[in-house]
């Protein structure tokens, strides 16, 4: 016999009362309500309008050092020429580095090229973008200036830029 504070003959078996516990708990079921998705959508949205132009921004910057990078690069080659034969003209058979290989090559998404051909004491570089790039110009001469002559809308506040523009809003002294 049982000891308890009920009556052993009132407690109903296991089976039984499984069976009356089914029948009056709600069934509740798994997953989610179409707010709490919707809510979740438009989390997303905004956080994806607010990282993706920052993003993208990000990207451009890293494809602009290969404009600064050629530049510079082919600057230096010209700083040599200038170095072994006093002019940065072609003398003899010493070719300018302007003249080799039609004076253009392609970095990336930038072709660099000397502005004319170069004479005794000066000469001029342009890296021109393409692709994502598209709309940027970047120049360098003889004395190291560094000029922006053309950015997409928002770059630079006024051009052209007496320096390299290569973050969005960044001035230009």
């Amino acid at each position: 016999m049982r000891v308890g504070l009920r009556d052993p003959g009132l407690q109903a078996s296991e089976p039984e009362r499984d069976n009356h516990m089914r029948r009056f708990t709600f069934n509740r079921q798994s997953g989610f309500t179409l707010i709490e998705v919707m809510i979740v959508v438009a989390i997303i949205g905004i956080l994806a309008a607010v990282a993706y132009p920052s993003y993208r921004d990000y990207i451009l910057r890293g494809q602009l050092v290969d404009a600064t990078n050629g530049l510079v690069s082919f600057r230096a080659e010209m700083e040599r020429h200038f170095q072994d034969n006093r002019t940065y003209a072609t003398v003899g058979t010493f070719t300018t580095p302007c003249a080799r290989t039609d004076g253009s090559r392609v970095i990336g998404n930038f072709t660099i090229a000397c502005n004319g051909t170069p004479d005794a004491t000066t000469y001029s570089m342009t890296a021109t973008g393409a692709g994502p790039a598209n709309g940027f110009t970047f120049t360098i001469n003889q004395f190291d200036q560094r000029t922006t002559t053309a950015a997409p809308t928002g770059w630079a506040p006024a051009l052209p830029c007496a320096r390299w523009v290569l973050k969005r809003g960044q001035s230009c002294s």
